[in-house]
């Protein structure tokens, strides 16, 4: 019987060594966020050694939260690209003016672009003669453009008649959608 009691002494002192051993091992930093300093008691602030002024936060330039002034894209979010038509017809509307207005201050403002007025009508109609009217409607928005100020020279015009359609889902709205005139700048936008 010897035998087991030499297992059991054996088991105990391991036991036992390991026991002291965790004991003895350092508490494991917690995982997380790192605790932030506290600062030093009033009392102690008044007795630090002076230290050199804190620099200033860099400057940061904003990122502009809309489009580059003078881009494409700021023409056409912030101006318009595009006047609309009544049916048969290819003069200016009264509701198409403000916004003519817009695009010849911005095209004075940035006297470098040129644009192409693109002209467009509904699916109604011959091929030849929606041609003919897209190209009526192009050229008064360029004469309007030109009457506020835009060089001639700086204005295209081309007619897609009816074959670029907006809207193909068919009816009175998508052909009022589909008579309109397009400004799309061609060069000098940033």
């Amino acid at each position: 019987m010897r035998f087991p009691v030499r297992i059991a002494v054996r088991s105990t002192l391991t036991v036992l060594a390991l026991a002291s051993l965790a004991a003895c091992a350092s508490t494991p930093k917690p995982m997380g966020p790192a605790p932030t300093q506290q600062p030093p008691p009033p009392q102690q602030q008044q007795e630090a050694a002076p230290t050199a002024a804190p620099a200033p936060a860099p400057v940061t330039e904003q990122m502009p939260s809309g489009p580059i002034p003078g881009s494409v894209r700021d023409f056409v979010v912030n101006v318009g690209d595009r006047v609309y038509f009544d049916f048969d017809k290819y003069d200016v509307r009264n509701d198409a003016r403000p916004l003519l207005d817009a695009q010849a201050a911005w095209l004075r403002q940035y006297p470098n672009v040129r644009v192409r007025i693109e002209g467009n009508c509904d699916e109604l109609g011959t091929r030849e003669y929606n041609f003919a009217l897209g190209a009526r409607r192009a050229n008064s928005v360029k004469q309007y453009l030109a009457s506020h100020g835009i060089p001639l020279a700086r204005i295209d015009t081309v007619s897609f008649g009816k074959e670029r359609l907006l809207d193909t889902s068919g009816g009175d709205p998508a052909q009022a959608h589909n008579r309109n005139a397009h400004t799309a700048i061609t060069e000098g936008a940033r």
